[in-house]
């Protein structure tokens, strides 16, 4: 009996020491995506990205209270703020790991870090452990700086976190 229990012990610590690396391989490649994706020059939608399959799509006009008006949003191909880093997170990872929701239900999905790394989503509202209201999302960077889809009439870009108010933290998958 304790022949095959030996293999079986070895089999069990590396699937999870084969598992634990993972998400820190990813890390890297969230970031080039990331890039990859700014460098397309896509607008800002409202609700865009958020179709059944990840990437740039028409937005909703459906609770815009952006500056330009009227809503620009059903007519125009793009990715709002969760949208974009829900593009990257399934890019990254191979599958739609975010899901269709908006950026209160993304950060449902990951957990809380206070020591973040490049390629780690940062987001802004209010979260606590009985209610969550984000209102905004980027992809860290590192060194201050996020990549983020970030309002009406812009397109993806590299901002200073600083600069938005409301930080709520860091998030990883």
């Amino acid at each position: 009996m304790r022949r095959g229990l030996l293999p079986a012990l070895v089999l069990v610590l590396l699937l999870a020491t084969a598992s634990a690396p993972i998400r820190e391989w990813v890390a890297p490649d969230i970031v080039r995506l990331a890039y990859e994706i700014e460098r397309k020059d896509i607008t800002y939608s409202w609700g865009g990205g958020h179709a059944e399959e990840p990437g740039p799509s028409k937005g909703t006009c459906l609770g815009y209270k952006g500056r330009i008006k009227p809503c620009p949003a059903a007519r125009t191909r793009g990715l709002d703020c969760s949208g974009f880093t829900r593009w990257v997170y399934a890019l990254a990872h191979g599958a739609d790991v975010l899901g269709p929701g908006n950026t209160d239900d993304h950060v449902r999905r990951m957990y809380r870090v206070k020591k973040p790394q490049p390629g780690d989503l940062v987001y802004f509202g209010k979260i606590t452990k009985k209610r969550i209201k984000t209102h905004h999302v980027g992809i860290f960077l590192g060194g201050g700086k996020m990549m983020n889809a970030p309002e009406t009439g812009a397109e993806i870009r590299i901002d200073d976190i600083a600069d938005k108010k409301g930080f709520a933290g860091y998030y990883r998958y």
